[in-house]
């Protein structure tokens, strides 16, 4: 039996293109929270990288300099999603940060996976964006 359940989207406050205006940012937070939902709407000409999409997720794999060879000189913002699943990726998008002035939005499920792979967490290139779960109660009101 299969049950469909109606979607709601909830317009949030948070303005990516204004926090990458200045630098690039990690956007971390649980599954399941509307991370790329939000990247969708309000980035719509940002080039993407998916990686849990195979296209994107293996050429940068086995050869992370690919990514500054896939970018072209016109694009000002990054999206890698899923960043926690190719770490080794830091290093290039460093090297794209001081070499072209790339801005990055770097999402992801795991910060501590990143922290405990001890890698390149950009050394203040980046800020650090907490994407919390959105919690929508009717019983909840709020009086003045």
């Amino acid at each position: 039996m299969t049950t469909k359940v109606a979607q709601r989207i909830y317009l949030r406050a948070l303005n990516l293109a204004a926090v990458l205006k200045s630098k690039s940012s990690f956007l971390l937070g649980p599954r399941m929270t509307g991370k790329s939902s939000l990247i969708r709407e309000t980035l719509p000409d940002a080039l993407v990288f998916d990686l849990l999409n195979s296209e994107d997720f293996l050429p940068l794999l086995e050869s992370p300099s690919f990514l500054g060879r896939t970018i072209p000189s016109d694009i000002e913002i990054v999206v890698i999603d899923q960043i926690q699943n190719a770490p080794q990726l830091l290093d290039e998008v460093h090297r794209l940060i001081e070499t072209r002035g790339i801005r990055f939005l770097l999402t992801g499920s795991s910060a501590r996976k990143l922290r405990r792979g001890g890698v390149n967490l950009l050394g203040g290139r980046a800020g650090t964006i907490h994407f919390h779960p959105f919690w929508y109660e009717s019983w909840v009101t709020i009086s003045a």
